[in-house]
């Protein structure tokens, strides 16, 4: 989340900066590295729940730690509900 929002994109609200707690923050992850993250926890699937755009590959932005083996992940941001 923080990259996305250091990147100086608007599109990202991100309202709880990072607790978990709205899903503004809400993407899509590169299918390439889905696997590769960690598995969504029980808040951040019930937050997704509440989207009327959740994918498969929906993830909380504030949710994903940046790591070396994602280097590369493509990100789109998912339509605001």
């Amino acid at each position: 989340m923080e990259v996305i929002r250091s990147s100086d994109n608007d599109e990202l609200m991100a309202l709880c900066g990072g607790c978990c707690s709205c899903a503004t923050c809400h993407v899509y992850i590169d299918d390439a590295y889905v696997d590769l993250l960690p598995v969504l926890s029980e808040d951040e699937s019930d937050l997704l729940d509440s989207s009327s755009h959740r994918r498969a590959n929906s993830r909380l932005s504030c949710q994903i730690h940046i790591a070396p083996e994602l280097e590369g992940m493509a990100v789109s941001i998912a339509p605001e509900d």
